[in-house]
């Protein structure tokens, strides 16, 4: 979760994570489609139990995946503007190299937008903010937050990442004993799906449930800030038992 921010803390990155052992190429597909097609950095967060896990994968088809199409520079828009950005996605184009007429400089240094290098503050509070939006952007295409089981109900469970399989183990119990709990699981991180408000807006009490001391419950404090988060922590190097999100749920349901 510290990581949703780059350099000096100020500039935004897409950060999306895998949840089963098979879907982490589809994130990795989906990271490398982001990356291209919007010119942005992608953070794909994984961890151990995922990634010395086994489940049963059909290799997909190249055929069968989806198109990536990056924002290749038109050729017959000579001169070529490197530092120029669309309107949709506020990407720059991509020149390919060795192309006649589109060759270029480009640096590290902070550019106008008309990519003269600038020291001015203001022009760096620009920049920030046209990059902060253009991650914010990413969220039009993106899939929004399915939840597991009822629409609405007394608790929702609230995951992100490898923690999908035992918080989905644990909401099914809590559902066949007669309780209305549901579960969502976030693969998008940085932005968040676009549908997130209206999900948390239909349930009593959220908690939120994290091997780690937290991080998620506070960014989901700071992006959606009318919603009270519960939350369940651990950090001993070992996932979460399903008794372990039970025994919270339950004492949730009880206090009124």
């Amino acid at each position: 979760m510290q990581a949703l921010y780059g350099r000096n803390g100020e500039c935004p990155v897409v950060v999306i994570a895998s949840s089963t052992p098979s879907d982490c190429f589809h994130f990795a597909f989906e990271a490398a489609r982001i990356t291209l097609e919007h010119m942005t950095p992608v953070l794909l967060l994984s961890d151990s139990y995922l990634a010395n896990s086994t489940e049963p994968w059909k290799i997909p088809q190249m055929k069968d995946l989806p198109e990536i199409n990056p924002p290749f520079a038109n050729r017959e828009e000579i001169p070529f503007l490197p530092y120029k950005r669309n309107d949709k996605k506020l990407a720059r184009s991509w020149a390919v190299p060795g192309t006649p007429g589109m060759e270029h400089r480009i640096g590290g240094l902070e550019k106008t937008v008309k990519g003269t290098v600038s020291y001015v503050p203001e022009n760096h509070e620009l920049m920030v903010q046209i990059r902060a939006e253009k991650v914010e952007r990413v969220a039009n295409e993106i899939p929004d937050l399915v939840v597991n089981g009822p629409s609405s109900g007394d608790v929702l469970v609230v995951g992100w990442g490898g923690s999908y399989g035992y918080l989905l183990t644990a909401v099914r119990e809590l559902q066949s004993e007669g309780h209305k709990v549901s579960l969502v699981n976030f693969n998008y991180i940085n932005p968040l799906p676009k549908n997130v408000k209206d999900v948390f807006g239909r349930f009593k009490k959220i908690v939120v449930c994290e091997l780690n001391m937290g991080q998620f419950a506070d960014y989901l404090r700071i992006k959606h800030q009318e919603f009270t988060y519960d939350q369940v922590n651990k950090v001993q190097g070992v996932p979460f038992t399903i008794n372990d999100i039970k025994e919270k749920c339950i004492k949730m349901l009880e206090d009124k």
